[in-house]
């Protein structure tokens, strides 16, 4: 009850023309910045910080959440249109939402993303205001050895659930691991697999390797199949908008599990990106359609996309009340708010409260507003798969080597591109799944430093993973699903004998 009074106070400072206003300027320059994949929402969040130095708070961190929102949204178009993820967190979109678009849906796979993105949004803000004093408590019993945990748990759920071969699921992780490493290592201050080339002193870039696989990939694939470039027919009725949004409570058992995990892997470090990943991972082996995952079924469109925003938004909880940021974005606004003056912690909510609630109303606000802005713009996304790909095609190349050169203005990123490209459309053809890679690539560093850190702390004992009920529960979920293949398979082999 004192929670829902907090948050009607907090409406009353968050309603006003002029917060209204940023919140439709930064959803529209948050979108923008989504479908660039080379910047994102961290870099989008970065470039607007010094804007709102002259700002008070609580208008700086509602433009700011707003350019999240809208970049979030952002990196669906692009990855449901061209197969190209604007966001980390967008991949596990390309799986299905990119086929539903070449087979004429892509009205329905846009609208599908938005609604359900605005759905694990809202469940995530209602989270934010239920348990904001709870997590408080909860989330300080996290340790390295509870992080290294949550992502070991992200990345047994891929082999137990990714539906492809389980041994090419490891191979793929391990690769991304690989990839993870090369550069200097921040605990000793060495250079690892750079090979004397002072070009990969800086390590290989997520985004250039993404833009490779799946901008690059994709091109070759399909110039591979055919060589015949004809144009995705596409419908731009708004009938098909409403027809798939009265679609989407079929899917309420992804939603609520989607959210569910996104919630988690907000709260905990685990982070949007992870949470798709794995959510996408349960919804293929437990939904009846699961056959269907990767042909464009929309339930694959469902669950990362309630997941991620669900993490995207939830992580706001752990930066305000511990000052630990569970996504890239959060750190950006962590840093935002040590710049006013403001700092993040337990005692946040009580001695600035105006600034919290105020907080936590506009995010209810902004993604009303986020939802509405994407889904009038549906048609306009759609009619772009209207062009003959022989246009669509080049276009993608121009976005895909303007992407990876912003990175760091390097010519080598763009011989990198090219050369996962070449990667990208090889695991597809030797059917090597694509996503466990990715993963390992965005979180195989965080996982690295939390094992390393556990290790220090128990002078090299793995019984630190077991040392309390949390981390114990955690790391045994995670080996029961690293071990599901071979027990399934042993499973099978007893049934055929009997």
């Amino acid at each position: 009850m004192e929670n829902l009074e907090a948050l009607m106070h907090g409406f009353s400072v968050a309603i006003s023309f002029q917060h209204i206003a940023l919140m439709i300027g930064g959803v529209l320059l948050g979108i923008l910045v989504g479908v660039l994949p080379g910047l994102g929402a961290p870099n989008g969040v970065t470039l607007l910080l010094p804007l709102t130095f002259s700002m008070d708070p609580v208008s700086a961190i509602i433009l700011l959440t707003s350019t999240y929102w809208g970049a979030l949204f952002g990196g669906s178009t692009t990855s449901i249109l061209f197969n190209i993820p604007g966001e980390p967190s967008s991949v596990a979109t390309t799986f299905d939402g990119h086929p539903m678009a070449r087979q004429g849906k892509a009205t329905e796979a846009l609208t599908t993303a938005f609604l359900s993105a605005g759905f694990g949004a809202f469940v995530g803000i209602v989270v934010i205001t239920l348990l904001s004093g709870f997590v408080t408590s909860f989330a300080l019993r996290f340790a390295p050895p509870e992080y290294f945990a949550v992502y070991f748990l992200a990345f047994a759920s891929f082999v137990a659930f990714g539906g492809g071969a389980p041994m090419k699921t490891v191979v793929s992780i391990v690769t991304g691991f690989a990839l993870a490493t090369v550069g200097m290592d921040i605990v000793s201050g060495g250079m690892r697999l750079t090979f004397d080339m002072p070009e990969l002193i800086r390590g290989v870039s997520f985004l250039v390797v993404v833009i490779g696989l799946f901008g690059i990939g994709e091109l070759l694939l399909t110039m591979e199949d055919s060589l015949e470039f004809k144009p995705v027919a596409t419908t731009l009725s708004p009938k098909r908008v409403l027809a798939a949004a009265c679609a989407l409570p079929r899917h309420w058992v992804a939603l609520a599990r989607s959210a569910t995990v996104g919630i988690w892997m907000g709260i905990t470090p685990g982070g949007p990106t992870a949470a798709s990943f794995m959510s996408y991972g349960l919804a293929r082996r437990f939904s009846r359609n699961g056959a269907n995952f990767g042909r464009g079924e929309p339930e694959g469109v469902v669950s990362p996309e309630t997941a991620d925003h669900a993490a995207g938004t939830a992580a706001m909880l752990p930066m305000l009340a511990l000052g630990i940021p569970g996504s890239a974005t959060a750190a950006v606004m962590l840093g935002g708010l040590m710049i006013w003056g403001l700092n993040p912690g337990p005692m946040l909510f009580i001695e600035q409260r105006d600034f919290v609630w105020g907080m936590i109303a506009s995010m209810y606000l902004s993604n009303i507003v986020a939802v509405v802005l994407v889904l009038a713009t549906v048609p306009l996304f759609a009619a772009i798969l209207r062009l003959p790909f022989t246009i669509v095609a080049p276009l993608i190349v121009v976005v895909c080597t303007i992407s990876a050169w912003s990175v760091a203005s390097a010519g080598f990123d763009l011989w990198l591109m090219l050369v996962f490209g070449l990667v990208g459309w090889g695991m597809k053809k030797l059917d090597y799944p694509i996503a466990p890679l990715v993963l390992a690539m965005v979180i195989g560093d965080k996982a690295e430093d939390a094992f390393r850190q556990s290790m220090i702390i128990s002078h090299g004992s793995f019984g630190v993973f077991w040392s309390n009920p949390l981390v114990g529960g955690i790391a045994t979920l995670g080996l029961a699903l690293l071990l599901w293949p071979v027990v399934s398979m042993v499973l099978r082999k007893m049934r055929r004998a009997a």
